[in-house]
């Protein structure tokens, strides 16, 4: 089940869900990709997103409006349709219209994979791409490490691995705000405290790592990124064709 977690009136770029996307709702377009997937369903927070949603034939299910995150978001949503704990969980975030549906499949395949060997889902699952130098350099992209199991060992808006004898060809990885849970622990991570590394960063993933548990990351190419702002429109508008 993909779960795309919808809110209206976004900080920094308000009702950009609904923003046109070469004539489609950017948060249909998100939908529509990720339809050929998996079962798909909008948690909105606001009745206008559900109604676009229905007038492009994308299920929608109204959710609270007064969630901090995306995931307390969808954890709600995965209550109201009653998933099961073993329900392999993908959150898409709404404003990923351009995201390449082989990154989603990698995920859920992932995940799919480590629960046949684990004999569990994993706690978390994420992607992480590869990614130069000075794309490293900037907070507003979040790295991110692996161990040798290619689990998380930390996320950061700084660089990291920190390359302090200038060694060539670092390998740093970029990470891809697209998660995925079981229904078990979805629920778990919704009721853990937010951690102090969490806050720091703001980086919610590193909630799980506080307090010690598994992210399983799949290694992805892609050339999507999230739109945060106008501009980023602007540029996704010029780097993607129709």
């Amino acid at each position: 089940m993909i779960i795309i977690p919808a809110r209206l009136k976004s900080t920094r770029f308000p009702h950009k869900v609904l923003t046109q996307i070469y004539g489609i709702p950017m948060v249909v377009r998100t939908a529509q990709l990720a339809k050929e997937i998996d079962d798909v369903i909008v948690a909105c927070d606001e009745p206008i997103i559900a109604e676009v949603c229905t007038r492009y034939n994308v299920r929608s299910i109204l959710t609270s409006n007064t969630h901090e995150s995306g995931t307390d978001r969808i954890a709600e949503c995965a209550r109201i349709l009653k998933l099961t704990k073993e329900e392999i969980i993908i959150n898409l975030q709404g404003d990923e219209p351009f995201l390449e549906q082989e990154v989603i499949l990698s995920l859920k395949r992932l995940m799919e994979r480590e629960a046949k060997s684990r004999g569990k889902v994993p706690f978390m699952g994420s992607c992480a791409k590869p990614i130069t130098e000075k794309q490293a350099n900037d907070p507003n992209l979040v790295k991110v490490v692996l161990n040798a199991k290619n689990e998380a060992i930390y996320f950061s808006r700084s660089i990291i691995p920190y390359n302090r004898e200038n060694v060539d060809g670092i390998g740093y990885l970029g990470h891809l705000g697209i998660y995925a849970f079981s229904g078990e622990s979805l629920q778990e991570f919704c009721k853990l405290p937010k951690s102090t590394l969490e806050s720091l960063e703001k980086l919610e993933q590193l909630r799980a790592l506080e307090y010690s548990k598994t992210i399983v990351m799949a290694k992805v190419e892609s050339q999507s990124f999230g739109i945060d702002t106008k501009e980023d429109l602007e540029r996704a508008l010029k780097q993607f064709t129709h």
